[in-house]
Protein backbone atom coordinates (compact mmCIF):
# COMPACT_ATOMS: atom_id res chain seq x y z
CA UNK A 1 0.00 0.00 0.00
CA UNK A 2 0.89 3.59 -0.87
CA UNK A 3 2.27 5.84 2.62
CA UNK A 4 -0.37 5.99 5.23
CA UNK A 5 -1.67 9.58 5.21
CA UNK A 6 -4.44 10.40 7.51
CA UNK A 7 -6.09 14.01 7.87
CA UNK A 8 -8.22 16.22 10.21
CA UNK A 9 -10.36 18.70 9.27
CA UNK A 10 -12.27 20.59 11.83
CA UNK A 11 -14.39 23.70 11.30
CA UNK A 12 -13.82 26.55 13.11
CA UNK A 13 -16.76 26.75 15.01
CA UNK A 14 -15.35 27.19 18.87
CA UNK A 15 -13.80 24.90 21.45
CA UNK A 16 -12.71 21.51 20.45
CA UNK A 17 -15.36 18.68 21.45
CA UNK A 18 -14.00 15.28 22.92
CA UNK A 19 -15.11 13.95 20.00
CA UNK A 20 -13.31 15.84 17.51
CA UNK A 21 -10.17 15.67 19.80
CA UNK A 22 -10.25 11.96 19.45
CA UNK A 23 -10.97 12.19 15.63
CA UNK A 24 -7.41 13.80 15.27
CA UNK A 25 -5.99 11.67 18.21
CA UNK A 26 -6.94 8.45 16.03
CA UNK A 27 -5.77 10.05 12.96
CA UNK A 28 -2.61 11.09 13.88
CA UNK A 29 -2.17 7.61 16.03
CA UNK A 30 -2.62 5.63 12.59
CA UNK A 31 -0.58 7.71 10.50
CA UNK A 32 2.40 7.51 13.18
CA UNK A 33 2.17 3.71 13.58
CA UNK A 34 2.83 3.48 9.91
CA UNK A 35 5.50 6.09 10.20
CA UNK A 36 3.15 8.06 8.17
CA UNK A 37 1.97 11.71 7.52
CA UNK A 38 -0.53 13.52 9.35
CA UNK A 39 -2.57 16.74 7.87
CA UNK A 40 -4.09 19.64 9.26
CA UNK A 41 -6.96 21.10 6.99
CA UNK A 42 -9.25 23.90 8.07
CA UNK A 43 -12.63 23.54 7.02
CA UNK A 44 -14.26 26.91 6.78
CA UNK A 45 -16.79 26.75 3.97
CA UNK A 46 -19.84 27.04 6.26
CA UNK A 47 -19.05 30.48 7.12
CA UNK A 48 -22.03 31.01 8.98
CA UNK A 49 -21.03 28.92 11.88
CA UNK A 50 -17.17 30.38 11.86
CA UNK A 51 -16.28 31.54 15.77
CA UNK A 52 -14.00 34.36 15.46
CA UNK A 53 -10.59 33.09 17.27
CA UNK A 54 -11.53 29.29 16.81
CA UNK A 55 -8.75 28.90 14.12
CA UNK A 56 -6.39 29.71 17.38
CA UNK A 57 -7.99 27.51 19.91
CA UNK A 58 -7.55 24.55 16.64
CA UNK A 59 -3.75 25.51 16.32
CA UNK A 60 -3.44 25.91 20.30
CA UNK A 61 -4.83 22.41 20.77
CA UNK A 62 -2.79 20.49 18.43
CA UNK A 63 0.24 22.15 20.07
CA UNK A 64 -0.29 21.41 23.43
CA UNK A 65 -1.79 17.86 22.77
CA UNK A 66 1.04 16.88 21.24
CA UNK A 67 -0.45 16.18 17.82
CA UNK A 68 2.07 17.93 15.37
CA UNK A 69 0.82 17.97 12.18
CA UNK A 70 3.18 17.12 8.51
CA UNK A 71 1.41 19.47 6.92
CA UNK A 72 -1.09 22.18 6.60
CA UNK A 73 -1.58 25.86 6.06
CA UNK A 74 1.55 26.30 8.03
CA UNK A 75 3.36 23.62 6.53
CA UNK A 76 3.13 23.09 2.65
CA UNK A 77 3.70 19.99 1.76
CA UNK A 78 2.80 20.40 -2.01
CA UNK A 79 -0.60 19.86 -1.97
CA UNK A 80 -2.02 22.83 0.08
CA UNK A 81 -3.91 25.65 0.38
CA UNK A 82 -5.28 23.24 3.23
CA UNK A 83 -7.78 25.86 4.34
CA UNK A 84 -11.17 25.12 2.22
CA UNK A 85 -11.93 29.07 1.79
CA UNK A 86 -8.52 29.56 0.05
CA UNK A 87 -9.04 26.18 -2.56
CA UNK A 88 -12.88 27.26 -2.86
CA UNK A 89 -11.23 30.91 -3.92
CA UNK A 90 -9.21 28.90 -6.69
CA UNK A 91 -12.49 27.64 -8.19
CA UNK A 92 -11.53 23.53 -7.41
CA UNK A 93 -14.98 22.83 -6.28
CA UNK A 94 -16.71 24.68 -8.69
CA UNK A 95 -14.68 22.90 -11.50
CA UNK A 96 -14.84 19.71 -10.04
CA UNK A 97 -18.75 19.92 -9.77
CA UNK A 98 -18.68 20.64 -13.86
CA UNK A 99 -16.74 17.55 -14.42
CA UNK A 100 -19.51 15.27 -12.50
CA UNK A 101 -22.26 17.36 -15.00
CA UNK A 102 -20.31 16.34 -18.00
CA UNK A 103 -20.62 12.93 -16.96
CA UNK A 104 -24.18 12.92 -16.26
CA UNK A 105 -23.31 12.26 -12.49
CA UNK A 106 -24.58 15.80 -11.00
CA UNK A 107 -26.74 18.60 -12.30
CA UNK A 108 -27.58 22.03 -12.23
CA UNK A 109 -30.75 22.84 -9.98
CA UNK A 110 -32.97 25.92 -9.75
CA UNK A 111 -35.55 25.16 -7.76
CA UNK A 112 -36.78 27.85 -5.36
CA UNK A 113 -37.04 27.21 -1.93
CA UNK A 114 -41.09 27.19 -1.45
CA UNK A 115 -40.85 24.18 -4.38
CA UNK A 116 -38.37 22.46 -2.15
CA UNK A 117 -40.67 22.52 0.98
CA UNK A 118 -43.18 20.21 -1.10
CA UNK A 119 -41.08 17.66 -1.49
CA UNK A 120 -41.42 14.55 1.43
CA UNK A 121 -41.69 11.30 1.30
CA UNK A 122 -41.99 7.83 3.50
CA UNK A 123 -39.36 5.32 3.51
CA UNK A 124 -40.78 2.61 5.76
CA UNK A 125 -41.96 4.38 8.90
CA UNK A 126 -39.70 7.40 8.46
CA UNK A 127 -40.72 11.06 6.44
CA UNK A 128 -38.07 12.12 5.03
CA UNK A 129 -37.30 14.95 2.40
CA UNK A 130 -35.81 13.83 -1.06
CA UNK A 131 -35.28 15.79 -4.46
CA UNK A 132 -37.48 14.34 -7.07
CA UNK A 133 -34.71 15.15 -9.84
CA UNK A 134 -36.93 17.95 -11.64
CA UNK A 135 -34.21 19.92 -12.94
CA UNK A 136 -32.61 16.79 -14.19
CA UNK A 137 -34.80 16.76 -17.09
CA UNK A 138 -33.87 20.73 -17.94
CA UNK A 139 -33.09 21.05 -21.45
CA UNK A 140 -29.57 22.03 -22.18
CA UNK A 141 -30.72 25.22 -23.79
CA UNK A 142 -32.68 25.92 -20.35
CA UNK A 143 -30.06 25.54 -18.07
CA UNK A 144 -27.65 28.18 -20.52
CA UNK A 145 -30.78 30.58 -20.42
CA UNK A 146 -31.11 30.21 -16.41
CA UNK A 147 -27.51 30.50 -16.31
CA UNK A 148 -26.78 33.83 -18.61
CA UNK A 149 -30.30 35.18 -16.36
CA UNK A 150 -28.47 34.85 -13.37
CA UNK A 151 -31.14 32.35 -11.43
CA UNK A 152 -29.92 31.27 -8.36
CA UNK A 153 -28.64 27.61 -8.55
CA UNK A 154 -27.38 24.43 -6.83
CA UNK A 155 -25.55 21.38 -7.82
CA UNK A 156 -26.69 18.11 -7.45
CA UNK A 157 -25.47 14.60 -7.14
CA UNK A 158 -27.25 12.19 -9.58
CA UNK A 159 -27.98 9.16 -7.45
CA UNK A 160 -29.77 6.49 -8.92
CA UNK A 161 -33.09 5.67 -7.03
CA UNK A 162 -33.07 1.90 -7.45
CA UNK A 163 -30.78 -1.23 -6.39
CA UNK A 164 -28.22 -0.57 -3.28
CA UNK A 165 -25.02 0.70 -2.32
CA UNK A 166 -22.42 -1.10 -0.62
CA UNK A 167 -19.54 0.41 0.92
CA UNK A 168 -16.85 -1.10 3.73
CA UNK A 169 -15.80 0.57 6.93
CA UNK A 170 -13.07 -1.05 8.85
CA UNK A 171 -14.72 -1.02 12.28
CA UNK A 172 -18.74 -1.37 10.63
CA UNK A 173 -17.88 -3.64 8.24
CA UNK A 174 -19.60 -3.90 5.22
CA UNK A 175 -22.97 -1.56 4.88
CA UNK A 176 -25.51 -1.35 2.16
CA UNK A 177 -28.15 1.38 1.70
CA UNK A 178 -31.25 1.43 -0.18
CA UNK A 179 -30.35 3.68 -2.84
CA UNK A 180 -34.13 4.87 -2.47
CA UNK A 181 -32.92 6.49 0.36
CA UNK A 182 -30.25 8.76 -1.44
CA UNK A 183 -30.78 11.92 -1.67
CA UNK A 184 -29.66 14.00 -4.43
CA UNK A 185 -26.63 16.11 -2.07
CA UNK A 186 -26.19 19.61 -3.05
CA UNK A 187 -22.10 19.59 -3.99
CA UNK A 188 -21.83 23.43 -4.66
CA UNK A 189 -24.58 25.90 -2.66
CA UNK A 190 -26.04 28.59 -3.84
CA UNK A 191 -23.42 30.70 -2.80
CA UNK A 192 -20.60 29.27 -4.56
CA UNK A 193 -19.59 27.62 -1.77
CA UNK A 194 -19.43 23.68 -2.02
CA UNK A 195 -21.31 21.50 1.00
CA UNK A 196 -19.02 19.78 3.63
CA UNK A 197 -19.33 15.98 2.23
CA UNK A 198 -18.36 17.27 -1.54
CA UNK A 199 -15.31 19.48 -0.56
CA UNK A 200 -14.36 16.18 1.76
CA UNK A 201 -13.97 13.71 -0.98
CA UNK A 202 -12.31 16.53 -3.40
CA UNK A 203 -9.62 17.44 -0.92
CA UNK A 204 -9.22 13.82 0.61
CA UNK A 205 -8.14 12.93 -2.98
CA UNK A 206 -6.33 15.51 -4.10
CA UNK A 207 -4.01 15.44 -0.55
CA UNK A 208 -3.31 11.52 -1.27
CA UNK A 209 -5.14 10.74 2.39
CA UNK A 210 -5.37 6.78 2.29
CA UNK A 211 -7.60 6.36 5.52
CA UNK A 212 -10.62 8.84 6.48
CA UNK A 213 -11.52 8.84 10.52
CA UNK A 214 -14.39 10.56 11.34
CA UNK A 215 -17.62 9.50 14.11
CA UNK A 216 -19.82 7.17 13.25
CA UNK A 217 -22.55 9.55 13.01
CA UNK A 218 -21.18 9.88 9.06
CA UNK A 219 -22.14 6.30 8.38
CA UNK A 220 -25.07 7.41 6.55
CA UNK A 221 -23.19 10.03 4.34
CA UNK A 222 -20.42 7.42 2.98
CA UNK A 223 -22.21 5.86 0.27
CA UNK A 224 -22.51 9.42 -1.22
CA UNK A 225 -19.10 9.75 -0.51
CA UNK A 226 -18.64 6.12 -2.36
CA UNK A 227 -20.56 7.39 -5.60
CA UNK A 228 -18.71 10.41 -5.91
CA UNK A 229 -15.23 8.35 -5.82
CA UNK A 230 -16.81 6.07 -8.17
CA UNK A 231 -17.82 8.53 -10.22
CA UNK A 232 -14.57 10.25 -10.65
CA UNK A 233 -13.42 6.83 -11.40
CA UNK A 234 -11.41 7.50 -8.03
CA UNK A 235 -9.39 5.05 -5.64
CA UNK A 236 -12.09 5.11 -1.99
CA UNK A 237 -10.46 5.39 0.96
CA UNK A 238 -10.04 3.03 3.71
CA UNK A 239 -12.63 4.41 6.25
CA UNK A 240 -12.68 3.99 10.26
CA UNK A 241 -15.61 5.87 12.13
CA UNK A 242 -15.29 5.92 15.58
CA UNK A 243 -17.96 4.61 18.10
CA UNK A 244 -20.51 7.54 19.35
CA UNK A 245 -19.21 8.88 22.47
CA UNK A 246 -22.24 9.40 25.38
CA UNK A 247 -22.27 10.85 28.97
CA UNK A 248 -22.88 8.29 32.14
CA UNK A 249 -26.89 8.87 31.35
CA UNK A 250 -26.01 7.13 27.92
CA UNK A 251 -27.26 10.23 26.09
CA UNK A 252 -25.08 11.85 23.29
CA UNK A 253 -22.18 14.17 25.19
CA UNK A 254 -23.43 17.09 24.48
CA UNK A 255 -21.95 20.47 24.71
CA UNK A 256 -24.14 21.43 27.92
CA UNK A 257 -22.57 18.96 29.96
CA UNK A 258 -19.61 21.12 31.26
CA UNK A 259 -16.97 18.94 30.56
CA UNK A 260 -17.27 18.32 26.63
CA UNK A 261 -14.11 20.71 25.57
CA UNK A 262 -10.62 19.97 25.68
CA UNK A 263 -10.67 23.41 27.47
CA UNK A 264 -13.48 22.80 29.67
CA UNK A 265 -10.97 19.86 31.14
CA UNK A 266 -8.25 22.24 31.12
CA UNK A 267 -9.77 24.71 33.23
CA UNK A 268 -11.40 22.19 35.65
CA UNK A 269 -7.88 21.17 36.78
CA UNK A 270 -6.94 18.36 34.30
CA UNK A 271 -3.78 17.87 32.75
CA UNK A 272 -2.66 17.51 28.82
CA UNK A 273 -1.46 14.57 28.89
CA UNK A 274 -4.39 12.49 31.46
CA UNK A 275 -7.21 13.89 28.57
CA UNK A 276 -5.25 12.87 25.55
CA UNK A 277 -4.73 9.32 27.47
CA UNK A 278 -8.48 9.20 28.67
CA UNK A 279 -9.50 10.44 25.14
CA UNK A 280 -7.37 7.59 23.09
CA UNK A 281 -9.53 5.10 25.70
CA UNK A 282 -13.11 6.18 24.37
CA UNK A 283 -13.38 3.20 22.25
CA UNK A 284 -10.00 1.46 21.74
CA UNK A 285 -7.76 -0.75 24.00
CA UNK A 286 -4.77 -1.70 23.56
CA UNK A 287 -4.07 -5.64 23.48
CA UNK A 288 -2.17 -5.51 26.84
CA UNK A 289 -4.84 -3.51 28.14
CA UNK A 290 -2.34 -0.94 29.73
CA UNK A 291 -4.41 2.40 30.57
CA UNK A 292 -1.94 4.82 31.44
CA UNK A 293 0.07 5.27 28.26
CA UNK A 294 2.30 8.13 27.04
CA UNK A 295 1.45 9.25 23.50
CA UNK A 296 4.44 7.79 22.25
CA UNK A 297 3.09 4.12 23.82
CA UNK A 298 -0.13 5.17 22.10
CA UNK A 299 1.74 5.76 18.23
CA UNK A 300 3.45 1.68 19.46
CA UNK A 301 0.29 0.04 20.33
CA UNK A 302 -2.26 1.78 18.29
CA UNK A 303 -4.38 -0.77 16.56
CA UNK A 304 -7.77 0.80 14.64
CA UNK A 305 -9.12 -2.72 14.40
CA UNK A 306 -9.42 -2.86 18.13
CA UNK A 307 -11.86 0.21 18.04
CA UNK A 308 -15.42 -1.07 19.51
CA UNK A 309 -18.47 -0.37 17.62
CA UNK A 310 -20.28 0.41 21.16
CA UNK A 311 -21.02 3.96 22.23
CA UNK A 312 -18.20 4.76 24.51
CA UNK A 313 -18.77 6.36 27.91
CA UNK A 314 -17.42 9.22 29.03
CA UNK A 315 -16.81 8.19 32.38
CA UNK A 316 -15.76 11.35 34.61
CA UNK A 317 -15.14 9.24 37.35
CA UNK A 318 -12.35 6.85 35.30
CA UNK A 319 -10.36 10.40 34.02
CA UNK A 320 -10.21 11.91 37.54
CA UNK A 321 -8.53 8.85 38.48
CA UNK A 322 -5.86 8.65 35.95
CA UNK A 323 -4.95 12.54 35.98
CA UNK A 324 -4.45 11.37 39.66
CA UNK A 325 -2.04 9.26 38.45
CA UNK A 326 -0.56 11.89 35.80
CA UNK A 327 -0.15 14.42 38.82
CA UNK A 328 1.84 12.08 41.13
CA UNK A 329 3.96 11.08 38.68
CA UNK A 330 5.16 14.82 37.74
CA UNK A 331 8.41 16.08 38.28
CA UNK A 332 8.37 18.75 41.25
CA UNK A 333 8.81 22.01 39.00
CA UNK A 334 6.30 20.93 37.16
CA UNK A 335 3.97 19.97 39.55
CA UNK A 336 4.71 23.10 41.81
CA UNK A 337 3.93 25.47 38.87
CA UNK A 338 0.28 23.92 38.42
CA UNK A 339 -0.10 23.72 42.12
CA UNK A 340 0.90 26.84 43.40
CA UNK A 341 -1.70 29.11 41.94
CA UNK A 342 -3.95 26.95 43.73
CA UNK A 343 -2.34 26.78 47.15
CA UNK A 344 -2.49 30.42 46.72
CA UNK A 345 -5.65 31.16 45.38
CA UNK A 346 -6.99 29.40 48.68
CA UNK A 347 -4.00 30.86 51.29
CA UNK A 348 -3.30 33.65 51.41
CA UNK A 349 -1.57 34.36 54.36
CA UNK A 350 2.04 34.21 55.15
CA UNK A 351 3.43 30.43 55.04
CA UNK A 352 5.13 28.09 53.07
CA UNK A 353 3.30 26.92 50.09
CA UNK A 354 5.32 24.63 48.65
CA UNK A 355 5.39 22.63 51.88
CA UNK A 356 1.59 22.96 51.73
CA UNK A 357 1.32 22.01 47.34
CA UNK A 358 3.73 18.83 48.27
CA UNK A 359 1.75 17.63 50.83
CA UNK A 360 -1.68 17.44 49.03
CA UNK A 361 0.47 15.99 46.13
CA UNK A 362 -0.66 12.32 46.19
CA UNK A 363 -4.27 13.02 47.26
CA UNK A 364 -5.95 15.09 44.75
CA UNK A 365 -6.85 14.22 41.29
CA UNK A 366 -7.68 17.63 39.90
CA UNK A 367 -6.26 21.07 40.91
CA UNK A 368 -8.98 22.29 42.54
CA UNK A 369 -9.19 19.55 44.98
CA UNK A 370 -6.48 21.18 46.60
CA UNK A 371 -9.11 23.75 48.07
CA UNK A 372 -10.88 21.51 50.52
CA UNK A 373 -7.22 19.96 51.22
CA UNK A 374 -5.88 23.48 52.44
CA UNK A 375 -8.51 25.85 53.36
CA UNK A 376 -7.44 25.40 56.97
CA UNK A 377 -4.13 26.67 56.88
CA UNK A 378 -6.15 29.86 56.07
CA UNK A 379 -8.26 30.08 59.19
CA UNK A 380 -9.75 27.17 61.05
CA UNK A 381 -13.44 26.59 59.81
CA UNK A 382 -16.49 25.90 62.33
CA UNK A 383 -16.69 22.54 63.49
CA UNK A 384 -18.46 20.18 65.98
CA UNK A 385 -16.65 19.14 68.99
CA UNK A 386 -17.70 15.62 68.23
CA UNK A 387 -14.79 15.20 65.63
CA UNK A 388 -12.22 15.10 69.16
CA UNK A 389 -13.92 11.78 69.77
CA UNK A 390 -12.10 8.69 67.76
CA UNK A 391 -12.89 5.41 68.99
CA UNK A 392 -9.56 3.77 67.49
CA UNK A 393 -7.24 6.86 69.19
CA UNK A 394 -9.61 6.14 72.79
CA UNK A 395 -10.17 9.64 72.58
CA UNK A 396 -13.43 12.01 73.21
CA UNK A 397 -13.88 15.66 73.83
CA UNK A 398 -13.10 15.55 77.33
CA UNK A 399 -10.37 13.62 77.36
CA UNK A 400 -9.02 15.80 74.27
CA UNK A 401 -9.52 18.80 76.67
CA UNK A 402 -7.22 17.22 79.23
CA UNK A 403 -4.40 16.39 76.68
CA UNK A 404 -4.71 19.87 75.22
CA UNK A 405 -4.45 21.81 78.81
CA UNK A 406 -1.48 19.35 79.46
CA UNK A 407 0.70 19.48 76.53
CA UNK A 408 -0.04 23.45 75.61
CA UNK A 409 2.77 24.67 78.38
CA UNK A 410 4.94 21.90 76.32
CA UNK A 411 4.83 23.27 73.15
CA UNK A 412 5.13 26.80 74.27
CA UNK A 413 8.70 26.05 75.95
CA UNK A 414 9.33 24.55 72.20
CA UNK A 415 11.56 26.87 70.40
CA UNK A 416 12.28 24.90 67.23
CA UNK A 417 8.96 23.88 65.30
CA UNK A 418 10.36 22.18 62.16
CA UNK A 419 8.09 18.90 61.87
CA UNK A 420 11.10 16.74 63.53
CA UNK A 421 11.72 18.31 67.07
CA UNK A 422 8.25 18.79 67.26
CA UNK A 423 7.88 14.97 66.51
CA UNK A 424 10.58 14.06 69.48
CA UNK A 425 8.73 16.37 71.82
CA UNK A 426 5.48 14.98 71.48
CA UNK A 427 6.76 11.39 71.63
CA UNK A 428 8.74 12.05 74.34
CA UNK A 429 5.64 14.32 76.12
CA UNK A 430 3.49 10.65 75.29
CA UNK A 431 6.07 8.38 76.92
CA UNK A 432 6.43 10.60 80.06
CA UNK A 433 2.82 10.20 80.35
CA UNK A 434 1.92 6.70 79.29
CA UNK A 435 -0.58 7.82 76.75
CA UNK A 436 -0.56 6.41 73.24
CA UNK A 437 0.56 8.53 70.08
CA UNK A 438 -3.02 9.00 69.01
CA UNK A 439 -4.41 9.72 72.12
CA UNK A 440 -2.05 13.39 72.14
CA UNK A 441 -1.78 13.85 68.29
CA UNK A 442 -5.52 13.10 67.20
CA UNK A 443 -6.53 16.07 69.45
CA UNK A 444 -3.35 18.34 68.65
CA UNK A 445 -4.41 17.60 64.88
CA UNK A 446 -7.92 18.54 64.76
CA UNK A 447 -7.08 21.33 66.93
CA UNK A 448 -4.84 22.88 64.41
CA UNK A 449 -7.18 22.21 61.60
CA UNK A 450 -10.67 22.27 62.60
CA UNK A 451 -11.21 18.84 60.03
CA UNK A 452 -11.62 15.08 59.97
CA UNK A 453 -9.13 14.50 57.37
CA UNK A 454 -5.93 16.46 56.63
CA UNK A 455 -3.15 15.85 54.26
CA UNK A 456 -0.53 15.67 57.12
CA UNK A 457 -0.26 14.93 60.64
CA UNK A 458 -0.11 17.36 63.68
CA UNK A 459 3.65 18.00 63.46
CA UNK A 460 3.53 18.35 59.73
CA UNK A 461 0.77 21.03 60.01
CA UNK A 462 2.49 22.88 62.99
CA UNK A 463 5.33 23.52 61.00
CA UNK A 464 3.65 25.16 58.57
CA UNK A 465 1.15 26.86 59.90
CA UNK A 466 4.58 28.14 62.96
CA UNK A 467 4.90 28.58 66.40
CA UNK A 468 2.31 31.48 66.95
CA UNK A 469 -0.55 30.14 64.77
CA UNK A 470 -0.04 26.90 65.91
CA UNK A 471 -0.53 27.95 69.89
CA UNK A 472 -2.89 29.96 68.99
CA UNK A 473 -5.29 27.50 67.32
CA UNK A 474 -4.50 25.09 70.17
CA UNK A 475 -5.85 27.77 72.67
CA UNK A 476 -8.56 28.55 70.87
CA UNK A 477 -9.54 24.77 71.02
CA UNK A 478 -9.08 24.78 74.95
CA UNK A 479 -11.88 27.64 75.04
CA UNK A 480 -14.00 26.39 72.51
CA UNK A 481 -14.30 22.79 74.28
CA UNK A 482 -14.22 24.31 77.80
CA UNK A 483 -17.10 26.62 76.70
CA UNK A 484 -19.22 23.99 75.18
CA UNK A 485 -18.61 21.32 77.98
CA UNK A 486 -19.34 23.71 80.66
Amino acid sequence: MSKVRTRFAPSPTGRMHVGNLRTALYAYLISKHENGDFLLRIEDTDQERQVEGAVEIIYRTMQKTGLIHDEGPDKDGGVGPYVQSERQASGIYLEYAKKLIEKGEAYYCFCDKERLETLHTTIGDKEISIYDKHCLNLSKEEIEANLAAGKPYVIRQNNPRTGTTTFHDEIYGDISVDNAELDDMILIKSDGFPTYNFANVIDDHLMGITHVVRGNEYLSSSPKYNRLYDAFGWEVPIYVHCPLITDEEHKKLSKRCGHSSFEDLLEQGFVTEAIVNFVALLGWSPEDNQEKMTLQEMIEKFDYRRMSKSPAVFDYGKLKWLNGEYIKAMDDAEYMEMALPYVKEYVTRSCNYEKIAAMVKTRIEVFPDIKELVDFFQEVPEYDISMYTHKKMKTNAESSLAVLKEVLPVLQAQEDYSNDALYQTLVAFVGEKGYKNGYVMWPIRTAVSGKQTTPGGATELMEILGRDESLARIQAAIEKLSAELA
